[in-house]
């Protein structure tokens, strides 16, 4: 395969976030000919979101995701808290003309080992957020996160899972898939190819590094790790997504500690060399 072109590439502000704010990064991505942005909300709401919906027009961005909704089962119910705050995710991804609404579901309510029961409050709040969404005209996408995190931070750990919720919900809900969290399911395959290209909402990439210093926040720049990047995004491409490929790397121990522009600029090379 090809490598990608910059304007192929979004960047999550996560990949930034100690060094820059969203301006910033916005600034960043049109500097270096980044096609989009995926904004997560902390920094959507530190700029505002109107500004930064004028200020990613502006720029001529696309706009791959919003990061993030969901944490459905903190309180161990759907609440007016969890309700209200999806809605206003919604509200804000609608605002930005984002590609989909990222699900972050939420693992097991503190003090509970009952996962079934945090797999129902899962689907409850995707249900009633997913209604609220179909109105707004915002399409949700299940995150299924790497099961190490299945605990604290996501209980759906599987694109089968994902899907499996999906099928029950219906219309305009799918997945985001991410590299890092999918990479070693063994059904893969075949479950990208049961999404297809309507419930593929978004692609995230970056790498696994060997060893893996920290849970959360050692995620290693595309080429830097033991993920197929190109396998991955040919299964992906070969069901029909043709959306921008989302950079999201958490790492604190290394590209958080680098200039920001370095940042951009590598992430460039890597997508033509690596991906």
């Amino acid at each position: 395969m090809s490598g990608l072109e910059p304007g192929r590439l979004s960047l999550n502000t996560a990949t930034v976030r100690e060094q820059w704010g969203l301006a910033e990064a916005i600034e960043g991505c049109a500097r270096h000919g980044i096609g989009g942005i995926s904004p997560w909300r902390d920094k959507l709401h530190e700029m505002g979101v109107d500004a930064a919906a004028k200020a990613i027009r502006d720029a001529g961005l696309g706009v791959s995701g919003l990061c993030r909704g969901g944490w459905f089962t903190e309180a161990g119910a759907i609440n007016a808290d969890v309700r209200d705050d999806n809605r206003r995710a919604v509200d804000e991804a609608a605002a930005l003309g984002a590609e989909c609404l990222v699900m972050v579901v939420g693992g097991l309510p503190k003090g509970s080992k009952d996962l079934p029961a945090a797999w129902s409050l899962v689907e409850e709040g995707l249900a009633e957020t997913l209604d609220y969404a179909r109105k707004a005209g915002v399409k949700i996408a299940i995150e299924p996160l790497h099961p190490m995190y299945a605990a604290d931070r996501a209980c759906v750990n599987t694109m089968g899972h994902a899907l499996d919720i999906c099928d029950r919900l219906g219309d305009g809900i799918g997945c985001a898939v991410d590299v890092y969290h999918v990479w070693w399911d063994p059904e893969l395959e075949t479950q990208l190819a049961r999404a297809g290209k309507e419930r593929i909402m978004a692609f995230h990439i970056c790498d696994w590094l060997v060893p893996t210093r920290d849970m959360l926040t050692d995620r290693g720049m595309m080429g830097d790790g033991v993920i197929d990047i190109p396998g991955i995004r040919g299964l992906v491409e070969a069901q029909g997504f043709d959306g921008l490929n989302e950079v999201e790397i958490f790492s604190a121990l290394d590209w958080w500690k680098r200039d920001p522009d370095d940042v951009l600029a590598t992430i460039v090379e890597r997508g033509r060399s690596v991906c």
